[in-house]
């Protein structure tokens, strides 16, 4: 079966995610973790790539990018990130070899209906692996980033659904905490976890009717009742 084509659209959220090669360790101590993220911040600028969410893991990493009007930035953003990483780890081990799958997975997201709910997903991604208890408790996410809990945590880029929760910073981070409080409906994270798997959209079929439009391609083919995101109350 030929490989699907990937969907990268200029100025909307992509889903990413890689994985270590054959799943092996890529994040072994704090140090890779920071290094990883050290890189982010740089080079996220460099690509004019904007970050919304991510979640460093084991072996895999989650991010929520939106490239600007150029969406080469998005795939030179990623090949940079793991080429560093790659360089670092095979100096580090005195090694030579990959240190990442070939092809990073990448879902475009419905900003008005998904967007704080991928961000949820990658947020409690250490909660869902039993590594933490609390999304405030694993220090490489972007969920204590998101509210102001470290030292500069200007980088993130503050989505506009996030923006949209209240008027001050306190009414946002409060209304973000309840909504990460609440269970996760399971057609929700379904819908993420295929939508990203399969190189297709999350959204509603409305929107994949949009993006469609838009390349000119059929993306996916659907099934009934895909749930709406309802909104932070």
């Amino acid at each position: 079966m030929p490989r699907v084509g990937r969907v990268v659209l200029p100025n909307y959220p992509h889903h990413v995610v890689q994985r270590g090669h054959n799943r092996q360790v890529v994040f072994a101590a704090a140090q890779d973790y920071q290094r990883y993220l050290t890189d982010l911040r740089e080079l996220k600028d460099v690509f004019g790539v904007k970050v919304y969410a991510y979640c460093l893991m084991t072996n895999h990493v989650h991010l929520l990018l939106a490239p600007g009007d150029s969406v080469a930035g998005l795939g030179q953003l990623m090949k940079a990130l793991a080429a560093r990483a790659t360089r670092y780890r095979n100096r580090l081990e005195g090694r030579s070899g990959t240190l990442w799958e070939s092809r990073y997975k990448s879902s475009v997201v419905q900003s008005d209906a998904y967007l704080l709910a991928c961000c949820r997903y990658i947020e409690l991604n250490p909660v869902r692996a039993r590594m933490v208890v609390d999304a405030a408790d694993y220090p490489w996410s972007s969920y204590r980033v998101r509210l102001g809990d470290v030292p500069d945590s200007h980088w993130l880029d503050a989505d506009p659904c996030f923006v949209a929760l209240g008027d001050t910073a306190i009414e946002r981070r409060h209304q973000y905490e309840a909504f990460i409080s609440q269970a996760i409906p399971a057609d929700e994270i379904r819908l993420i976890r295929e939508a990203l798997q399969r190189g297709q959209l999350t959204g509603t079929n409305r929107f994949v009717d949009e993006v469609e439009r838009i390349v000119g391609l059929r993306i996916e083919q659907r099934g009934q009742g895909r749930p709406r995101i309802d909104s932070v109350k």
